[in-house]
């Protein structure tokens, strides 16, 4: 009998590309696999009854031991630069490509992470341990109930083989899912290898799938390209505004649809830090959290550079120095487009709904610098402000505030503002709530989930994702996960295993 899974698999569209562009393979299989997590809402947008849970041939597909006879799994070739360093060929080193579904609106393809050895696994095993795997799981989930662009994580099974990273671990498999998930370093490799007839294949196919407005355009490439800087410019604005640091913003962790790619050392942070790092084998901050609009800005240079040959009507001199002229005022967009939505996201997390005029970016800017003084924890700060707006005279906040006195000057300046903006109070409070979330997935809580998964119990994980889809909503039954963290979550570190 075949699951349920296994009739919605189709052949991906990427496969016409050619074999160029991949390599067919089969994933290796897990041994005694198990099920630990399933996103319910993601398995109903794919069309799956989550009953599918409990069908052993979905277990098996998703854990890489039986593949169905219709299609043929591969693992996609690219390269990058890796913290600004030219790292030559990449590719799928421990995802394999199963195949794809096709929704209501779009296509999904269904991806395995940590299936085993490929031809671009370099040094690696191919393999994913439970620990990256929930990690990953959850904070795609939670990306998605904030209304940030990303790839989503359908589940995570798991065995009892073992893995060795900092230590030893169970081996796991998420199962990630994507329109796509072609990044930048899809077009570096073929540019940098000269391979512009691949180049121009691979670019028409996005465009035709993702970007067809810029087929109707006289420059459709320069076209795709601005399409392609202003959603990652307005998604780097959205990290920016809730905290979040990706931790290895490298070219071949860039989505070509902008959207958040590959969970590796990330955080949400607790204790605002504009210099925070959240990579600890980043030890120049390349990417750290105030860093990364212009590690964003930088990629898109790397991506501008390998489609200028696309751009150019030959390849004189004369006509590449054109193209490169032409895309410049398009590079150079990126810092306003990226300012204007930032500032349009602190506004309304402030309340202002959308003012960004004098005092209210005066304000904007002072709030920052007066969270990184007094290291505020950040998604505390905004959830509770609301809670100030309805009754300033109450001590939440500022108790939390080394310089009460700088807190104080802010405050009044911020409500004498509200005051001047003459925005209803009821109004004002609900729209804050709406979008300054009370739930994050805090490190510690990670953390304490993938504890508990290690011993074998996973009702955390699965406690943390019902919560994490409703990042705004009041949700009594999960007030703990709202709490501020313990003492020693500031202790705790991600790498790039992680």
């Amino acid at each position: 009998m075949s699951s349920p899974l296994e009739a919605l698999l189709l052949h991906p569209d990427f496969l016409a590309l050619g074999e160029d562009f991949y390599t067919h393979l089969q994933p290796t299989p897990l041994n005694n696999p198990s099920w630990v997590a399933v996103s319910s809402e993601l398995a109903n947008t794919l069309g799956l009854n989550t009953s599918f849970i409990k069908d052993d041939e979905s277990l098996n597909i998703l854990s890489g031991n039986v593949t169905p006879s219709s299609l043929k799994p591969y693992a996609a070739v690219y390269s990058g630069h890796q913290f600004g360093v030219w790292a030559g060929q990449l590719g799928d080193g421990r995802a394999i490509t199963l195949g794809q579904i096709q929704g209501q609106d779009q296509s999904w393809e269904i991806q395995l992470k940590g299936a085993g050895l490929t031809p671009y696994s370099r040094m690696g095993d191919g393999r994913a341990v439970l620990r990256s795997s929930i990690r990953e799981f959850l904070c795609s989930e939670a990306m998605h109930g904030l209304g940030i662009p990303t790839t989503r994580a359908l589940a995570i099974t798991q065995s009892p083989n073992r893995v060795i990273r900092e230590s030893v671990e169970n081996a796991a498999v998420v199962t990630r899912v994507a329109p796509s998930f072609i990044r930048f370093g899809h077009f570096e490799h073929f540019a940098s290898n000269g391979l512009h007839a691949q180049l121009k294949e691979l670019t028409d196919f996005v465009i035709q799938r993702f970007y067809p407005d810029s087929l109707e355009q006289d420059k459709p490439y320069l076209h795709f390209f601005e399409m392609v800087l202003k959603r990652s410019a307005k998604l780097v604005a959205q990290w920016q505004s809730v905290g979040f640091c990706h931790g290895v913003l490298n070219t071949d962790n860039m989505s070509i649809l902008g959207l958040s790619l590959d969970y590796g050392p990330f955080g949400f942070m607790d204790k605002f830090a504009l210099n925070h790092i959240c990579n600890h084998t980043d030890s120049q901050g390349r990417y750290s959290f105030a860093n990364q609009p212009q590690v964003f800005y930088w990629n898109l240079l790397c991506l501008a550079q390998a489609l200028i040959p696309l751009m150019a009507i030959d390849d004189s001199d004369e006509a590449m120095e054109k193209a490169v002229e032409e895309i410049k005022p398009v590079l150079t967009s990126f810092s306003s487009i990226y300012l204007k939505e930032y500032q349009e996201l602190m506004s309304h997390k402030l309340g202002f709904q959308g003012d960004v005029s004098g005092n209210s970016l005066q304000i904007i800017q002072a709030v920052i610098q007066l969270l990184d003084n007094n290291a505020m924890d950040y998604t505390y700060f905004f959830r509770n402000l609301s809670r100030l707006v309805k009754d300033p005279h109450q001590s939440l906040l500022r108790d939390h505030f080394v310089d009460t006195s700088a807190f104080d000057t802010w405050m009044t300046s911020y409500l004498n503002h509200l005051q001047v903006l003459g925005l209803d109070q009821e109004s004002t409070i609900d729209k804050m709530n709406q979008v300054n979330p009370k739930y994050i997935l805090r490190q510690h809580l990670a953390q304490m989930a993938i504890a508990e998964s290690q011993a074998g119990q996973h009702a955390m994980v699965e406690r943390l994702l019902q919560c994490l889809t409703q990042p705004f909503a009041e949700q009594p039954e999960f007030e703990d996960y709202a709490a501020l963290p313990p003492d020693w979550a500031s202790h705790l570190e991600v790498s790039c295993s992680s």
